[in-house]
């Protein structure tokens, strides 16, 4: 990559960036010059984008639910670029269906890999970032910590989590007056990448919700929290409609939301339970989108 480009220098750890969201955004930044840091389990996939991208880019086979993981990321991060400007904590899961009829261990891993991921990058990234006085961490949350999505009680508890976690790092670097570290979240809404070939899934049904939104939007609202720094982004007219309802009428905002995905889903072609990649990754589901809009838009002409 060239000097003169517009990120040239920066450098940037995205973990979940074999596919969606995480992809997405380390395109971006690879295409405008920055040293970009791929973090994910699949190996094979992280590795071919690294090769893409060129010497400026690094990947690190993990798993951000494993403290060994995130540190031995964080340490050859430091190894190849002596430094960290942004940490994008992007990496997710989720499982659908009755809360008590799915398996516990699912549950129990949803947490591990969205709160406790983000805590372990959070944290490290916190600590490099006082030692040099400057830095972003951004954490990309979701709509479902705007309001309860039920069956998916555990992603939803994760995400809240997540949010207040969050918001009292941006508080916590305040007070402690560390004006160079920007804290951000980023609250995506349905969002059409892989997840959905991906997550836990005991509803019997196919993952079918809509309306999806573009998965470059929320890559878009991630790189612009670079240059303008928020303590938190709602992508979209959807994720502030459910933000401003949630805070007016957070009874009837759930249950209207609930409501409609559940019915959604029941409207679906029946699909066999699958604990998806929670705890081992799949093969499937690389690009940046999951062709998911395409998907139901098929389903929807032959009814």
């Amino acid at each position: 990559m060239g000097n003169d480009l517009p990120r040239s220098g920066l450098t940037a750890v995205i973990t979940g960036a074999s596919s969606g969201i995480g992809r997405g955004t380390a395109e971006m930044l690879a295409a405008q010059g920055a040293n970009v840091v791929l973090a994910a389990r699949r190996t094979d996939v992280i590795d071919k984008l690294a090769q893409r991208f060129g010497p400026n880019a690094l990947a690190v086979t993990t798993d951000v639910s494993k403290e060994q993981d995130m540190e031995d990321l964080f340490n050859k991060t430091i190894a190849a670029f002596g430094k960290i400007d942004v940490w994008i904590n992007n990496a997710g899961a989720g499982v659908f269906g009755s809360f008590t009829e799915a398996p516990l261990r699912d549950h129990l891993r949803t947490f591990e890999t969205n709160l406790l991921g983000e805590m372990y990058g959070s944290r490290l990234a916190l600590r490099q970032f006082k030692e040099q006085g400057y830095g972003t961490l951004i954490n990309v949350v979701s709509f479902a910590s705007k309001t309860a999505i039920p069956f998916a009680a555990a992603y939803t508890g994760s995400k809240q989590a997540i949010a207040g976690l969050t918001a009292g790092l941006f508080q916590e670097m305040k007070l402690e007056k560390q004006e160079g570290i920007r804290i951000c979240m980023v609250h995506p809404w349905l969002t059409d990448t892989p997840w959905t070939a991906h997550a836990a899934n005991y509803t019997g049904h196919e993952i079918s919700m809509g309306p999806m939104d573009d998965p470059e939007k929320v890559v878009e609202a991630i790189i612009g929290l670079i240059d303008d720094p928020e303590e938190s982004v709602e992508v979209g007219t959807k994720v502030e409609g459910v933000t401003v309802g949630g805070s007016l009428m957070p009874g009837l905002t759930a249950k209207l939301t609930g409501k409609n995905m559940l019915e959604m889903e029941q409207d679906a072609p029946p699909a066999a339970h699958t604990s998806g990649n929670l705890h081992e990754p799949v093969a499937e589901g690389t690009g940046v989108s999951g062709g998911n809009r395409e998907r139901m838009n098929r389903e929807k002409r032959q009814e």
